[in-house]
This record gives C-alpha cells, structure tokens and sequence, in this order.
C-alpha cells in the first residue's frame, strides 16, 4: 500500500528569473504542478522542510500531498534541480496523478542481508550493484516505497536478475514485457581477481638493468 506524505505549499503569482530569486532569498523553493485536466500551477515550498524530505528515499518515489490552503492535490516529483555546490535546491517539478490510472515511475531498491550471506562473508567475493532503483507500472494506491531484495542466501557465482524480485500485489516491471534479453542482471556475486605483480614483472619484463648496460658499454669501448 503507498504511503503519502503531506508537504504545504504557496501559490506565486511572480514569474521569472528575478521572482524566483527573490523566493530563494526568503527561504523558500519555486516549483511548478503539471497534469491531468488542471493547467500548470507554480507555487513554492519551505526550502528547509523540502531539503529534509530530500535526504529520504519516499520523496522521490511516494505519492505527495501537495496542501494549498487545506485543498490536497497528489503528486509525484518528476525533476528536481539543485545548486551545483551549495546545499539548496534551485527548484522542483510535480506531477498530478489520477487514482484510477497506472503510472510509470522508478522506485529505489533496498539490499537485505548483504553482509551475512555466503558471498558478504567471504574476502575474496566482491557483490556489484548493477542497479540502484527499477521502473515500474503501478495504480498510485500499490506504489511502493522501494523493493527489498533479500540476498541472505548470495554465494559465489549468484546472479539476481530482475525477473527475480518480488513485487507487491499490482506492481509491474515494464521492461520486463521487451523480452528475455531485457532480464537484466541487478546483483552479482563474484571471485576478486589478484594479479601477481611480482610473477608479472619476471616474466614479462624485457627491460636490461642499468649497470649492466654501464659495463657492456665500458667493454665495447675497450
């Protein structure tokens, strides 16, 4: 079951670069609402309230109750621009959802069990994300949070592929209907490769060491 979070929000009358400055100033984060059968609505948002919500994974993939006034419209962020080294967000893009139409979305994936499974536990088995987060095709009211993957029982040589993951009740994964080749791998579980540096270097070096090339020049001189 998705679950929402409630974020106030202002209408701004003010368009343009200077207005949006100006809201920067005060404190806060002009944004825009896009979607469904209502016209675009810029409105703004308390930058430290948005910044906290930023450092969790339900902003970017929960459906949010935008409150104007009391009036809620559900939403889901779709972009989200920041400064490029400051800690400010420069301004956000939502989109309405209707509750009765599927929408497309990525959701982020969290790895359980990693570091006690049979792969974690050994020091010559590196475990590779592939993927962070998935798409996925969903009615607003199963959209999840994220995806768990349990990887208690990962040993060397384990591939989790997408087709593998466990989805809630009336989640899809789109790209999962392209075809086999499109079963992509998410988790892998393999053998650390050690090159001998030392074995190498008697091998394959063709280098002549500099005192010997000293004397057989002094000899070719005599």
């Amino acid at each position: 079951m998705a679950t929402t979070h409630e974020i106030n929000v202002e209408r701004r009358e003010d368009e343009g670069k200077g207005a949006s400055r100006r809201l920067r100033h005060a404190g806060r984060v002009p944004a825009i609402v896009y979607g469904g059968d209502l016209k675009p609505v810029s409105i703004s948002l308390n930058h430290n309230e948005v910044w906290t919500a930023s450092q969790h994974d339900w902003f970017y993939s929960s459906i949010l109750d935008l409150s104007l006034n009391g009036e809620v419209q559900k939403v889901l962020l779709r972009d989200m621009q920041r400064h490029p080294f400051k800690q400010q967000i420069m301004h956000l893009d939502f989109q309405r959802v209707n509750d009765k139409e599927t929408l497309r979305t990525a959701v982020p994936l969290h790895f359980l069990n990693q570091d006690t499974s049979p792969a974690g536990k050994s020091s010559d088995v590196v475990i590779t994300h592939e993927l962070n987060e998935v798409v996925v095709e969903c009615l607003p009211s199963d959209l999840p949070e994220f995806i768990e993957i349990d990887l208690a029982k990962l040993a060397l040589g384990d591939v989790v592929h997408l087709s593998e993951l466990k989805l809630p009740k009336g989640v899809e994964i789109p790209e999962l209907k392209l075809g086999k080749e499109h079963d992509v791998a998410v988790v892998i579980a393999k053998h650390v490769k050690v090159e001998d540096e030392s074995a190498e270097g008697e091998e394959g070096s063709t280098d002549v060491p500099a005192a010997k090339v000293a004397d057989d020049g002094a000899k070719d001189a005599e």
